[in-house]
């Protein structure tokens, strides 16, 4: 309540007239964040809801500290383990080598992209858009935990402005801005983002964990499966999430608990997600038949596929609105992101890039879809039998 008063004292300060009226844009944002808006539509009809957007944001990102905590957790497990004394560390100090390593991707992300989304609120006289408490976190998860923070600035930025702000902001872009940043971060230095030795964080850092040698290096199992050769970690790890990969994505068990989140909530499509793992088993399932080496399941367990499925794929902004296009689109991702791992050897992973091509043509799906159900109706109205 004192919080509450304090800025209705302050807010007149930050209106039209006011001394701080330049920032009122991040005014309004840090207290909309804070609590619901009292403003109402004048005008039209409007579908009121008990959950806004930001609300929803704050939800996603809930479902996503299983990933992020368990994420730094092996981080920290895998430098141990490779300097052969994790028998000797403590959890704590396992977990928080991960924590500090994580930590400045995390404020890089945030900083550089709500930068950018404040700035050009004020430039264009608008509210600050919400979409970007998803994305901030969802960037640094999906990247390997050597990329540098420059190079990650730089992905932030090119996905909030070209990605985002030029359609008009949260709710009008076309492609995922996470999945943007991920695919200029693989096209413009991909050997920063790929290879042996991007995956394992190889520096002590203030006293914790171990500096490796600078030729250490550490396949992922999906990157060995692509190289023919199989991969050194067992089932049960694969599952848990204890192999080297990208930050948020290596354990199923923490992105099963966000999916729980998402689909009680009711944020995500359970369509979507069901279908993108209907659609990659499929076609896992028939390449494993004619002669793949790798277990049709093991591509639910490696890699991005999981992550992909709970928490980019499902994005509302970006992929189908239609109940019949929600079930195409998830089986189009799924399938072509098994399709890339298997016929291209040089590129194993292949979740973002279908999920960047899903996101293409999710408005051509649901155009058809809609017409569709308009033809089906008008036959009906004339009493035609289809």
């Amino acid at each position: 309540m004192n919080l509450r008063n304090y800025l209705n004292k302050i807010k007149p300060n930050f209106e039209e007239g006011g001394k701080l009226h330049a920032f009122r844009s991040v005014f309004d944002g840090f207290e909309t964040f804070l609590y619901v808006p009292n403003d109402t539509a004048k005008t039209g009809v409007n579908i009121h809801d008990a959950i806004d957007s930001k609300r929803i944001m704050s939800m996603v990102v809930l479902a996503l500290m299983p990933a992020m905590l368990f994420g730094m957790y092996n981080i920290g497990y895998q430098n141990y383990l490779a300097a052969g004394t994790l028998a000797s560390a403590s959890f704590l100090e396992v977990f928080f080598f991960g924590f500090l390593a994580v930590l400045p991707k995390i404020l890089v992300s945030y900083i550089v992209g709500l930068g950018i989304e404040f700035a050009w609120a004020q430039w264009k006289g608008e509210e600050i858009q919400e979409g970007y408490l998803v994305s901030g976190i969802l960037i640094p998860l999906i990247v390997p935990i050597g990329c540098p923070l420059w190079m990650l600035a730089l992905a932030c930025a090119f996905s909030v402005i070209f990605c985002k702000e030029i359609f008009g902001g949260t709710g009008m872009n076309i492609f995922n801005p996470a999945i943007a940043a991920r695919m200029f971060l693989f096209f413009a230095y991909p050997s920063k983002m790929t290879g042996d030795t991007v995956w394992v964080a190889q520096d002590s850092i203030f006293g914790l964990g171990n500096t490796l040698p600078d030729g250490f290096t550490a396949a992922t199992p999906l990157g060995q499966i692509g190289q023919g050769i199989a991969p050194d970690a067992s089932i049960c790890d694969m599952i848990c999430g204890f192999i080297p990969g990208s930050i948020g994505e290596t354990s199923l068990f923490a992105i099963a608990l966000g999916a729980i989140l998402l689909l009680w909530t009711g944020i995500a499509s359970w369509r979507t997600m069901l279908s993108v793992f209907v659609g990659g088993g499929v076609l896992a399932f028939i390449f494993q038949t004619t002669g793949q080496s790798i277990e049709w399941w093991h591509h639910f367990v490696l890699g991005g596929f999981a992550f992909g499925a709970v928490f980019m794929a499902t994005d509302p902004v970006t992929s189908c609105r239609t109940t019949c296009g929600q079930y195409i689109y998830g089986f189009l991702i799924g399938a072509m992101a098994i399709i890339i791992r298997v016929m291209n050897a040089g590129y194993p992973e292949g979740m973002m890039l279908a999920i960047f091509f899903g996101n293409m043509f999710a408005p051509m799906i649901d155009h058809f879809v809609v017409e569709r159900n308009i033809s089906k109706r008008l036959n009906r109205s004339k009493g035609v039998k289809e």
